[in-house]
């Protein structure tokens, strides 16, 4: 079986790459980045081919014998506001267009798609006395000038509590990179509805590991902090630190990539499973505060500790941890790196 990974240089590719070949797969890469100074390593086994994704006759050299595609490629940086919006929309947007395109021409079946928990926006919530589930008010100014951080109940002002989220969540964009993924999404399963191909959106949470970037919205914290340890600077903390979240072990997340695509390649020729399109949440084994990660990342001798600043901004999301119950009763995925282990090995690579 073969299989072709977008992207398949960058950090979270790479280890798509080796968990797959490991599992018996024929792999090919398509990178804009791939052989170039600088770019992630390649791995021995694997096709590597420099392109870009939203370039048609790119594809149309490279998806001949593909059955599956993991389609990682994708703009991930940083964005600076709204005037961004053009690269992200052509990078991901226009990308997965011209990709869903050309696997329509091609004939190709298989879709794993790495999506992101930024389309929830703010996590879960229950009422703290109903139980009930409840979509958060925006957080109010003067609460958060108070050190109030945790979000209101819109109609009675009761401080919420965080739940898990799973899928079945509303989806609440907040930037243009998280627009951008979920209209990648939409993508997906537009293709899958009108081709009879099978695709699956892997929402990653927040990705960390060795080689990790600095710059990536799915690390976040623990890519700034391990920069700040690095540089010998005390990490600062947001907030209270309390912030809950959901870490995942860049490994773990290469795992439940190829054990999606394998499912979509074993769907592939199913006329009973064709047009499906089926999201899941990709999330570590337990739920820790931004200041366990901190903590974590600053346990080195030598490291300064931590500092909680107790400074905030109004638009950042409280908390969201992600319920992986679903792809672990339908696909048999869970995490197996601890989060300790994880953070150890992290903290000993900076």
């Amino acid at each position: 079986m073969r299989l072709l990974v977008t992207g398949g240089a960058g950090f979270i590719g790479s280890a798509v790459v080796r968990t797959a070949l490991t599992a018996g797969w024929d792999v090919r890469v398509l990178d804009a980045a791939a052989r170039r100074e600088g770019a992630g390593p390649t791995v021995d086994g694997a096709d590597y081919v420099r392109g870009d994704v939203a370039t048609p006759e790119v594809l149309d050299a490279v998806l001949p014998g593909a059955d599956v595609v993991c389609h990682l490629a994708a703009k991930v940086g940083l964005e600076q506001g709204i005037a961004d919006a053009p690269s992200y929309a052509s990078a991901n947007v226009l990308a997965t267009a011209e990709l869903v395109s050309a696997l329509a021409r091609h004939r190709v079946r298989g879709l794993v798609l790495a999506s992101s928990m930024v389309v929830y926006g703010d996590g879960s919530y229950v009422h703290p006395g109903s139980g009930r589930s409840v979509r958060p008010a925006p957080r109010r100014e003067a609460d958060l000038a108070a050190g109030l951080f945790d979000p209101r109940d819109p109609d009675d002002g009761a401080i919420l509590l965080p739940a898990r989220t799973s899928e079945d969540a509303p989806t609440d964009p907040r930037s243009v990179y998280a627009l951008s993924k979920l209209a990648q999404e939409h993508l997906a399963a537009a293709w899958a509805r009108g081709t009879e191909g099978t695709a699956i959106a892997l929402r990653y949470h927040n990705v960390y590991g060795p080689g990790m970037p600095r710059n990536t919205p799915y690390a976040g914290v623990a890519a700034l902090f391990a920069s700040a340890v690095a540089r010998g600077e005390a990490p600062q903390v947001f907030e209270d630190g309390r912030q809950r979240r959901s870490f995942v072990h860049v490994e773990d997340v290469a795992a439940a990539t190829v054990l999606a695509a394998g499912a979509v390649a074993g769907k592939a020729g199913d006329s009973s499973s064709s047009g499906s399109f089926r999201t899941f949440n990709v999330g570590g084994p337990s739920v820790q505060t931004i200041l366990d990660v901190a903590e974590a990342l600053a346990c080195r001798p030598g490291a300064l500790a931590p500092v909680v600043t107790g400074r905030y901004r109004p638009g950042d999301v409280r908390h969201i941890v992600a319920s992986s119950a679903a792809i672990a009763a339908e696909l048999g995925w869970r995490p197996h790196i601890a989060f300790d282990d994880g953070m150890r090995g992290l903290a000993a690579g900076l």
